[in-house]
This record gives C-alpha cells, structure tokens and sequence, in this order.
C-alpha cells in the first residue's frame, strides 16, 4: 500500500556522494517546489535527522552503498527504531548505481521502499518521483 501524503514538505537525501546531492538539489530547485531539502550522508545521519527534525510528509531518497551505515542497515534500523506515525510522514525510494538483481528483489520485498530508480537520477525522474507519491 502506498502512502499518498497531501502535499510534500521535505526531501531528505540520504547519500555519501556529494556529486549526487549536489546535482538532486539542483533537480529539486528545479521543480520549484516550496520544500525543505536536508541531505545526509549515511543512514546513521537519516536515522538522526528522522528523530530530530523531520518535516513531513517527506520523500526520502536512500542509497544503498554508503559508509557508516548503508541503506539496508538503515532499513532495518528504520523498521525497528521509528515510530509508526513518523513512518506514515515518509515515502522511501531507493536510488542506486547498482546493477544488482538481488538489490532489486529485496527492494520490491521490502515493505517500506516504495520506489527503486537507478542512478543518475535526473529532472525528469525528480518529477515523476513528486507526481507519483504527491
């Protein structure tokens, strides 16, 4: 079941490459879209901005290959340690360089990622992204 938040709030981007962010927050810019736009640069760090100061509903864009903790940790993590209610807020789509089919099947059967897009991302992609869970 896919959460259909009102009107987004926030973008949490959740990779250590500082190319990506640099060029996803750009894409964002591009939409025009009155949303707060936060970047972490692993799991540990979105786990941590989850709890302090997430604005949602809120899409978060997870990678999965990131030093301290990667996005499957983060995913486990996320499942055990957020509440309810704050999940409901967030819609997870994964973005990967990953050519990896298993990284695909555990995705699809993850109950909490809603999207899996390979990287690069691009404007056109942000925006289907937006009109899809928005």
């Amino acid at each position: 079941m896919e959460t259909k938040p009102n009107q987004l709030k926030s973008i949490l981007l959740v990779d250590d490459d500082h190319a990506n962010n640099f060029l996803n927050k750009i894409f964002i810019e591009q939409l025009n879209l009155d949303v707060e736009v936060d970047i972490a640069l692993n799991g540990q760090e979105a786990l941590d901005h989850i709890e302090n100061s997430l604005i949602g509903p809120c899409l978060l864009i997870l990678d999965l290959r990131m030093p301290v903790m990667n996005g499957w940790e983060f995913l486990e993590a996320y499942e055990n340690d957020v509440s309810e209610e704050i999940k409901k807020q967030i819609v997870i789509v994964v973005i990967t360089i990953s050519g990896d089919k298993a990284d695909a099947a555990k995705a699809r059967k993850n109950k909490y990622i809603q999207h899996y897009v390979r990287k690069p991302l691009s404007d056109l992609k942000f925006k289907k992204l937006v009109k899809r869970f928005f």
